[in-house]
């Protein structure tokens, strides 16, 4: 996928994800913050006040730390397009 495409249909996927008005499983959110995270190069701490929140979102980071932005998108836009289209 060309990146000019790679980075709108990632910012479709993530429009969608913001519109989206269903509940959405916790562990799709999870991998879905990882990948958003890791896409926008965004390694700052969990900025959640809750320490079991962050404890989650910082496990979620750790297991997807072998991906790089590019592929961090593409992962985000599939788990779109499979567990919420």
């Amino acid at each position: 996928m060309k990146k000019k495409k790679l980075h709108t249909n990632f910012k479709s996927a993530v429009a969608f994800v913001n519109g989206y008005t269903s509940p959405i499983p916790a562990d799709v959110l999870l991998k879905l913050y990882a990948y958003y995270r890791i896409a926008n190069e965004n390694f700052d701490n969990p900025g959640s006040t809750t320490p079991l929140i962050n404890a989650f979102k910082a496990n979620a980071l750790i297991q997807a730390q072998n991906i790089d932005g590019e592929q961090a998108m593409k992962s985000y836009i599939k788990l779109v397009d499979s567990e919420l289209r």
